[in-house]
């Protein structure tokens, strides 16, 4: 490595006669009422997006997720938070906004445990009152912010975890959306290596940026000749690099000594992106101070390394990878010695890795050749991970590196850092994995440990920089021949072991932005559902499954009483109802107690459009219409279920509109017969007090235990009662068979074969 160019000196001639020139020189008089401030050469720019309703904080699903793209050259961002609210029954809640620069935010409100090796990093986030946020007020602002993607989450706080029947209670709405004001500098200098700069401030900063090439080793920021018209020294102040959040890595140097020199060195910026340089003065308005700025840029030439399979480019060769790259070690130890000049030829070992991309945030990595990498004492061996194309950072990003036995002995250590746009490279120095403007993410291996692993959810949209070397730290000599295999498994999935056994991967959207997330059961938690502290045990899943499922055998007894009173179409459907809510509640357990004959979604839109149609045909069956047009409801309301369970399947009054027309229907019917035949109907009073009273009890308890009673820790009990009490009330709902009908005769509802006849027996439906 070499160092590209040198410090630029000034005369001591030139530097007397500029002082003179900033003394005499005075700042331009203002108008007078000019409220105009230091806003020259910076333009505004304006971002929304569509509001979002707000949901309590369940799994991330449940978190409203906003991208913003904040163009380069800006120097402030503003985030406007504008909140609305609609409904009956809104309270003053509190607001959480998280912000994240890169990828989505991972918050954790509930305070899970992550899995083991999961960077579980928090937001910067904020808390507000709806009051105060109603008021307009409040803002977020980031001077500096790095260009690219930013990501903004909202949510309400944790809920109850009360299961809410959709519209059967009005609730409040709470609306969240916001606004980003960008201002971008229009009047920036570009700081070329090696070429000073002169620069004079007066009221505004004066912005710079110098673009950093690949494989730079290290940057040095100086000032030279600065001279102030009022103090001496040079009062300035640098502010190096861009904002992140939630973590800021700026450097600033404050250069206020007369005799130090001012300079900043900062070790492996990022590769192949422009650096951000503000330069403010420190003393008051209308002060200028004059300076000169230079950058100098030290060189890392890599040492790539091409696998001997690919260098002899013969096909029908089989090649040994492990032996090709033995036989490079001699050459690659010979290229690390100094040079005449005493400089190092190559500083890094740079391995080319395959990007393999498998599905949607499913992207795997490997060497071109195998997954084995040879790790070496003197210069740390580099692989890029390409994540860059803006949809990588809504999975998880998972490293697994592996040794042999005789790899590490026990003076000997793996080291290995992973970092975000540049690799570390001071291994002999430091193990720290910190590079200019990021803090690398360190891993080892050792005699003890011949396997280590990093998960990361969400991570930045970026080249990501995998650095490995061998160390010694109790005697340095032991590492000069050694040599280490390192075995790599690099790789990025939507979820972490597909949520595990507990758990449903579930891909999510925010417009063509797709990210993935985990949904749990079973009283499993966490970013991967893993936390088990509230977890049900195995015992207590199996008991849930055999009472979701086997309470749906009360069904048994309407089909019963249905064929024995020869309604047949009834029958039909309470089988129907009993089949599907079985085998749905048999796939909705997670688990070990989990059954599914159909997909999932499937046995779910059955299950609610045979307890819509039981409802349904159990109150028109109540009525006592004639046969035609009972039949005709029938299958007239079993359609509109299924139409208004396809637009909203959660939706309360979706369902409960037709059964609510056929009640309509049914007590239409009974006025009817009351004042035809000026007595109650039914007329007999065993049929009030052993059929419909019961029954009529059974139904408004199950009705109240499904709208108002049912948590998640009870769900599997509430719910399993609401079967007994729904088909039990169907039971002793259904209205006495036909008097001239026998029991189990059902072929007397069919007398004429070829022909429509009417059945006179219909008006003895009036005797009850």
């Amino acid at each position: 490595m070499g160092r590209v160019g040198g410090a630029a000196q000034r005369a001591a001639g030139t530097q007397l006669l500029l002082l003179l020139l900033l003394l005499l020189a005075g700042p331009p008089p203002a108008a007078a009422g000019d409220s105009r401030k230091s806003e020259a050469g910076l333009v505004s720019e304006h971002f929304s997006q569509a509001p979002q309703k707000l949901s309590s904080y369940i799994w991330f699903g449940s978190v409203r997720l906003f991208h913003f793209r904040v163009p380069p050259d800006t120097v402030l961002v503003r985030w406007l938070l504008h909140m609305s609210q609609g409904g009956p029954l809104c309270t003053d809640i509190e607001i959480s906004v998280h912000f994240r620069y890169g990828a989505p935010p991972v918050i954790n409100p509930l305070a899970t445990n992550f899995p083991e090796n999961t960077l579980g990093q928090g937001s910067f986030h904020i808390r507000a009152l709806l009051s105060t946020m109603l008021l307009g007020n409040t803002s977020v602002n980031v001077s500096h912010p790095a260009a690219g993607d930013w990501f903004v989450a909202a949510h309400l706080p944790p809920s109850s975890q009360k299961i809410e029947v959709k519209g059967f209670v009005p609730t409040c709405a709470y609306i969240f959306q916001p606004d980003m004001l960008a201002t971008r500098a229009m009047a920036i200098s570009i700081l070329e290596p090696d070429v000073p700069l002169r620069q004079t401030l007066l009221s505004h900063p004066s912005y710079l940026k110098i673009f950093i090439p690949e494989y730079t080793q290290e940057l040095r920021l100086e000032l030279q000749g600065c001279l102030s018209s009022v103090s001496p020294g040079c009062p300035v102040r640098l502010t190096v690099g861009a904002a992140t959040l939630p973590r800021n890595f700026q450097k600033v140097l404050t250069c206020s000594s007369p005799t130090k020199s001012c300079y900043l060195l900062l070790p492996s910026p990022p590769w192949g992106r422009w650096l951000q340089v503000t330069v403010e003065s420190l003393i008051g308005p209308h002060m200028s101070v004059a300076f000169t700025a230079e950058a100098a840029l030290t060189a890392c030439r890599p040492w790539s390394v091409i696998f001997q399979s690919l260098m002899q480019n013969n096909p029908n060769q089989s090649n040994d990878t492990s032996a090709g790259q033995l036989s490079q070690a001699p050459a690659l130890r010979n290229l690390s010695r100094s040079d005449g000049e005493g400089n190092n030829l190559f500083c890094l070992l740079n391995y080319p890795v395959m990007r393999e991309d498998m599905d949607v945030v499913s992207v795997r990595f490997q060497p071109p050749d195998g997954v084995l990498v040879l790790v070496y004492s003197y210069k740390p061996s580099v692989m890029r991970l390409r994540l860059d194309t803006g949809m990588d950072n809504g999975g998880t990003l998972t490293i697994v590196l592996r040794t042999n036995q005789t790899g590490v002995t026990n003076n000997t250590l793996v080291a290995a850092c992973l970092n975000a746009a540049s690799p570390f490279l001071g291994f002999n120095t430091s193990l720290n994995c910190t590079t200019a403007f990021f803090q690398g993410y360190p891993l080892s291996l050792n005699i003890s440990s011949r396997m280590a692993n990093l998960i990361i959810p969400y991570p930045e949209t970026d080249n990501w920089y995998l650095s490995l070397q061998l160390v010694c730290p109790e005697s340095p000599e032991d590492c000069e021949q050694a040599m280490v295999h390192v075995e790599t498994t690099l790789y990025l999935v939507p979820c972490l072991n597909d949520c595990g056994p507990y758990g449903q991967c579930l891909l999510l959207r925010r417009y063509g932005y797709l990210y993935a997330g985990c949904s749990c059961k079973a009283g499993w938690r966490g970013w991967s559902c893993t936390d088990n502290s509230t977890a049900q045990t195995v015992a207590q899943q199996r008991a849930a499954a055999l009472l979701l499922t086997l309470s749906n055998l009360m069904f048994l007894a309407p089909i019963a009483v249905s064929v024995h009173r020869a309604l047949l179409v009834e029958a039909s459907v309470y089988f129907y109802t009993m089949f599907f809510s079985t085998f749905y509640h048999a796939c909705d357990q997670p688990g070990e107690a989990v059954l599914c004959i159909l997909s999932y979604d499937t046995l779910q839109y059955c299950d609610f459009l045979g307890s819509g149609a039981s409802t349904w045909v159990t109150i028109l069956c109540m009525a006592r219409l004639k046969t035609v047009l009972k039949q005709v409801l029938f299958v007239v309301g079993t359609l509109v279920i299924a139409m208004a369970l396809q637009l909203d399947r959660r939706g309360i009054w979706n369902m409960m509109g037709p059964c609510l027309f056929a009640f309509i229907i049914m007590v239409s019917m009974w006025a009817y017969r009351c004042g035809h035949r000026r007595q109650c109907y039914p007329t007999s009073w065993q049929r009030w007090v052993f059929y419909l009273l019961p029954g009529i009890s059974m139904a408004s308890v199950g009705i109240a235990i499904y709208t108002s009673m049912m948590t998640s820790d009870n769900y599997y009990y509430t719910h399993s009662i609401w079967h007994i009490l729904l088909a039990g009330s169907a039971a002793f709902l259904l209205p006495p068979r036909e008097q001239q009908a026998e029991p189990w005769a059902c072929s007397q509802q069919f007398p004429c074969q070829y022909q429509i006849c009417k059945n006179d027996r219909d008006e003895l439906y009036a005797v009850t």
